[in-house]
């Protein structure tokens, strides 16, 4: 429970205050065109992270996309998304999704506490529950409920106007429920995420009582009953999709093989669709067990790069996607590793940025609010760190770790959490050799040099910039930096501070949720010992490739 306890504690400060920070304006700069100088190496899946779906009476796909923020609409024959509600129509971190009786659209922003419903006439009206809002079903007669998951515990019953007060039904442990439906016989069927158990809940019972269906899971994440009142499981943990008699609770395996599994959904046919939240796919379940790729999988959240010699000769590029740390090789772009973080599960952290330290990776994560040291060639946690307030980044120096903190605006050392640089809004970037060390400051759009051969400084080497992000040196001792506000790879002259464009129109700079780090993910940059350089692109799911660059 360690992880999901400080995703809370990072909750509420980053929602406890608003973060200031200026608009950056872009300096002038020496344009390079692109020429061929490089290209996507690796293009992730179309969605970025699929959570929650639901049919509408068209039998048209909804999927609810909390990293996306966006609810896309998708013909489930061909896999195109066919229309998008974003941040324009309301949406901010949708995790579920349902249809009420008349039609109407809700959905639930996990980030914000939010349900919001958008009516058939295109009217939209939000209510606050609380944070960690997350699974939302209707009853046969018209009752909506929802309950919280991760950022806190708890069982609502809604006006589904939205108009009067939430009803909170129970103030005791629940253990984190997730994806939940109604069943035939009026009872509420919910997966509880930390205890491996499918339960049944009457919700007006007093007290309320949980009573269990099936047990035995590793992590159910969503129920559904289809028409013939056969009640279905995912289980996020196994990539299992299981069915349960809800007499004897007996399961049996119907398919399997898609860890990270989130969700599902019939359509008007009874024909099965499952949602994976890891690598943002959508697969229908065929009777015969079998998966059709309705749309693919990938990258859902790069983040952090970094590079090391693999055993082939060549190199091996890490990227932190959110969910997994994700291992490619450098020539031709083929997976070769991939490990999983589940939330609650001691294990790998939820990788946002990497780093490499000697054999091993430097890992953080400001949603789990965690900084960690990873064996690549064993997947293992060698050291693990939960105490910073929220980092950002995080790199080997010294012979130490320097984390970038948000919520001090400070670079601290992991040994004995000494500051090395204080004053900073929005700390991101960070870049090193032996004695020098350098940190993007991302609201004010400056890149200072805060450690020059051994002794501290505080040095603008670059200004004007334009939210900076990855930081990495150069082989000529250059720095190279993205500018995630105008979607570009700039690269600092360290002998005149003068800054030029590497490679621009590059689709990354994702907005966040307000209140949450507005770096939102991590767009980094890495070189290789023989001088290409890696950067990921968050918005558009991929990781570049770059010749070497003087």
């Amino acid at each position: 429970m360690k992880k999901i306890t400080l995703l809370v504690m990072v909750v509420i400060a980053l929602v406890a205050g608003s973060l200031l920070v200026s608009d950056a304006t872009s300096a002038k700069k020496t344009k390079a065109p692109f020429n061929g100088l490089g290209k996507v190496l690796v293009q992730g899946s179309p969605i970025h992270g699929s959570n929650g779906i639901m049919f509408d009476e068209n039998d048209m796909l909804y999927i609810a996309s909390a990293v996306g923020r966006e609810i896309m609409i998708m013909d489930p024959k061909s896999g195109s998304i066919i229309d998008r509600l974003d941040t324009a129509d309301g949406v901010q971190a949708p995790d579920d999704l349902a249809f009420g009786p008349d039609g109407s659209l809700y959905w639930t922003d996990i980030l914000t506490g939010c349900v919001s419903r958008l009516d058939p006439e295109g009217n939209l009206s939000t209510q606050f529950v609380a944070l960690g809002v997350n699974p939302i079903t209707f009853s046969d007669d018209g009752r909506l409920f929802v309950a919280l998951d991760f950022l806190g515990d708890g069982l609502y019953e809604l006006d589904p106007n939205l108009v009067s007060s939430p009803t909170l039904i129970s103030t005791d442990w629940l253990g984190f429920l997730n994806g939940m439906d109604f069943g035939p016989d009026g009872l509420l069927y919910c997966p509880v995420w930390t205890e491996g158990r499918v339960v049944s809940i009457d919700v007006d019972a007093v007290p309320l009582e949980m009573v269990t269906v099936a047990e035995g899971f590793g992590i159910p994440a969503a129920v559904k009953f289809n028409s013939h009142g056969d009640l279905y499981v995912v289980d996020h943990m196994t990539g299992e999709i299981l069915r349960v008699d809800v007499e004897t609770g007996n399961k049996e395996i119907i398919a399997t093989g898609l860890g990270g599994l989130d969700n599902l959904a019939f359509d008007s046919h009874d024909r099965l669709f499952v949602s994976q939240a890891q690598d943002g796919s959508i697969h229908q379940v065929l009777s015969s067990g079998k998966m059709r790729t309705v749309s693919k999988d990938g990258m859902t959240a790069p983040g952090g790069v970094a590079i090391m010699p693999n055993s082939d000769g060549g190199e091996s590029v890490f990227v932190g996607d959110l969910w997994t740390l994700r291992e490619f090789d450098g020539r031709t772009g083929r997976p070769i590793s991939i490990y999983h973080h589940y939330l609650g599960v001691p294990g790998i952290t939820s990788p946002q940025t990497v780093s490499t330290y000697g054999d091993n990776l430097i890992l953080s994560s400001w949603f789990s609010n965690e900084v960690q040291v990873w064996n690549p060639e064993t997947g293992t946690v060698v050291d693990d760190y939960p105490a910073f307030a929220v980092p950002l980044n995080a790199i080997g120096f010294q012979g130490d770790i320097v984390v970038a903190e948000l919520m001090t605006g400070s670079v601290v050392r992991a040994s004995d959490n000494s500051t090395i640089a204080t004053g900073l809004l929005v700390p991101t970037g960070l870049a090193a050799t032996e004695d020098d060390l350098w940190v993007c400051e991302w609201a004010t759009g400056i890149v200072y040099q805060i450690v020059t051969d051994g002794a501290p400084t505080m040095t603008p080497v670059a200004t004007g910039l334009s939210y900076p992000e990855g930081l990495a040196v150069n082989l000529d001792g250059s720095l190279l930096v993205v500018e995630s506000g105008v979607g570009q790879l700039s690269r600092i002259d360290l002998d005149n501070n003068t800054v030029s464009i590497v490679v621009d129109d590059l689709e990354l700079g994702a907005e966040g949720v307000p209140g949450y780090p507005p770096t939102w993910g991590f767009s980094g940059v890495a070189v290789g010992s023989t001088g290409y350089i890696y950067v990921t692109g968050d918005i558009g799911n991929a990781l570049y490739r770059f010749k070497p660059t003087r």
